[in-house]
């Protein structure tokens, strides 16, 4: 199997308000996910982008927990490269966080994370 090797997005700008945070990303023509996914028409897949908005919590939000559910999944709008999508990331509860990206074409993506609680039953 090949490596991977441009897994991520271009983070051009980032903004911190309240517990929300807004990532402005360039999804570069030379992903290596866009490699034989639809070669007339190269689309990002789901998983990445919710691969994607999992990492994104796990690092402005420092949650270290495993995800435990995915809630209200939907992919609304195909994300092509190198589009300009906005990441807006929200923090619902103390585990539970939304996320959504959008672009001048609309919403693309949004869905609701879940992530183990710190207390073990």
């Amino acid at each position: 199997m090949k490596k991977l090797i441009k897994t991520q997005p271009d983070l051009l700008t980032y903004e911190k308000i309240d517990h929300s945070y807004t990532l402005s990303l360039l999804v570069p023509h030379d992903l290596d996910y866009f490699k034989g996914h639809f070669t007339d028409g190269p689309i990002l897949a789901g998983v990445v982008q919710l691969d994607w908005a999992v990492a994104a919590i796990c690092k402005y939000y420092n949650v270290q927990q495993p995800v435990k559910n995915v809630e209200v999944l939907k992919f609304q709008v195909v994300i092509t490269p190198g589009i300009k999508i906005e990441l807006l990331l929200q923090q619902k509860a103390e585990n539970k966080y939304t996320f959504s990206y959008h672009s001048a074409k609309g919403q693309h993506a949004s869905g609701r994370i879940i992530f183990d609680s710190l207390i073990n039953e």
